[in-house]
């Protein structure tokens, strides 16, 4: 479908459209997916945004990516306004979600003209697929969570089959095991739920699909990988697409887009090792008991610690002060040890810092990622969607402790801060995980380098997507190395 530039004696480079989703969770891992691409494997790639974005941190983190790698091209889609009534008081996150799959089909196919492939988020599958079918583009499917997730969203259709007849309980995935019914994001409890309907139509969709990308690798979740790719979790068992496992795709970091950071200065201040970094990202707050808390947690424990507050679902809406959440006289009281923040922290930069110890995170995968890549152990504390099946991942894979019974959203009880603050200590201290963390940043890093898992299967993808086209060299561009 698509022309290139085909110059003789010079293989085409192929050009693949990216079509993410609202939120920072899924935006980027698909800027890391366009630079790996774009820089490392020889491809011309587009770039569509979804206009408005739900966050100010979306907005900024596009127009960093797109200033440092012009190759990439923007192509903007100004979504109309979702007003209808039954959206009203939607998470504003999956109603955007909702609004894109609407406006995709209609507004997407001119843009894709000479085009070689198209890849689109998990949560377009349903709508994108089908057009790029009526295109004759092929249409890969990226997931941006772990291969564990992507296998219970796999399975769920047929899940809900079997749940009808045999009454809700747990799903036992084929070939990767039981996944506890108190682990399935919440919205699944609501089949009337905007996310359910999206969750459900896009695993409904799967099978025809092209490819499936997810952002793992292989030694991580073998058995999750293995089992999807041998179709075992599809409806038409042994019948599934190709699957790419092409993680951990690396942070993309701006350095000449951003302000001098105090924690930068801060970190660099502190004993190796020393400091404990504390965020539960971009896309939900703790509740205000929760975070007092959390925060007479931090303080028992007597560690240093870097803490990201977010007071609300979406940024432009966070007005309140530190103060105001965490308690009177609490800053004063860590001054020097603690450094509490609710501006944007560049969270990749932060978990490379030698100064960082552990990172208590909500397991979102872009957050573990980060964390499996710099070795950090983590201490897993889950608060909705698919947090919890992926603090599973990072427990058994070694680099990280996930307290169980702690609650999530939605759930009664809170964490008393007695039981952070030992929990914390416990895992500053415990040398056993530090090294099996290290393990497996040595095997995260095996798998992108050169002739590693991940880097031959974005290879073969690329080769798939136009097969006469080059291929990337051995060793990472100077645009690659720069971001």
């Amino acid at each position: 479908m698509a022309s290139g530039d085909d110059r003789a004696g010079a293989a085409r480079r192929p050009r693949i459209v990216l079509v993410p989703s609202a939120g920072m969770g899924h935006l980027a891992p698909f800027s890391r997916l366009a630079v790996a691409l774009s820089t490392v494997h020889a491809c011309d790639v587009s770039f569509v945004v979804f206009l408005p974005t739900v966050s100010s941190a979306e907005s900024a983190h596009l127009d960093s990516l797109f200033a440092a790698l012009p190759s990439v091209s923007r192509l903007d889609l100004r979504l109309p306004p979702l007003d209808a009534p039954e959206f009203s008081g939607a998470d504003p996150f999956y109603a955007h979600y909702e609004a894109s799959r609407r406006s995709t089909p209609l507004l997407l196919p001119p843009l894709l003209a000479g085009a070689d492939a198209l890849i689109a988020d998990i949560s377009l599958a349903s709508v994108a697929i089908p057009m790029a079918t009526e295109l004759s583009l092929p249409c890969y499917v990226l997931f941006t969570s772990s291969a564990t997730m992507f296998s219970l969203y796999a399975y769920y259709p047929a899940y809900l089959e079997a749940a009808a007849a045999a009454g809700d309980g747990d799903a036992d995935v084929p070939g990767v095991g039981r996944i506890p019914r108190s682990s399935f994001p919440q919205a699944l409890r609501d089949p009337g739920n905007l996310f359910t309907q999206q969750f459900v139509a896009n695993g409904r969709s799967l099978l025809r699909a092209d490819g499936i990308l997810v952002n793992t690798f292989d030694a991580l979740e073998p058995e999750a990988v293995a089992a999807l790719r041998r179709g075992d979790v599809s409806s038409r068992p042994g019948f599934f697409p190709p699957v790419f496992t092409v993680g951990l795709l690396s942070p993309v970091s701006f350095p000449e887009a951003r302000a001098p950071a105090d924690y930068t200065a801060w970190l660099d201040a502190q004993p190796e090792r020393s400091v404990v970094y504390v965020s539960f990202g971009s896309r939900k707050a703790l509740a205000r008991e929760q975070l007092g808390e959390l925060a007479r947690g931090l303080e028992a424990s007597g560690c240093r610690f870097l803490w990201v507050v977010k007071g609300a679902v979406v940024d432009r809406d966070d007005g309140a002060g530190l103060s105001e959440l965490l308690g009177e006289g609490f800053l004063e009281r860590v001054q020097g040890r603690g450094l509490v923040t609710k501006a944007w922290v560049e969270q990749g930069e932060v978990l490379k810092h030698p100064a960082v110890g552990m990172f208590v995170s909500h397991c979102g995968w872009n957050s573990l990622t980060e964390a499996l890549a710099t070795g950090v152990p983590v201490l897993a504390w889950p608060r909705f969607a698919d947090q919890r099946v992926n603090a599973g991942v990072v427990a058994r894979g070694g680099a990280g402790v996930w307290v169980e019974r702690w609650s999530w959203e939605g759930e009664e009880g809170v964490v008393k801060g007695d039981e952070v603050a030992e929990m914390v200590k416990s895992v500053m201290a415990d040398e056993t995980l530090r090294k099996a963390a290290a393990c497996v940043r040595a095997d995260a890093a095996r798998a992108v380098a050169a002739g590693g898992t991940s880097y031959r299967s974005l290879t073969d993808l690329v080769r798939r997507c136009c097969p006469g086209s080059s291929d990337a060299s051995d060793t990472p561009s100077e645009t690659q190395e720069q971001i």
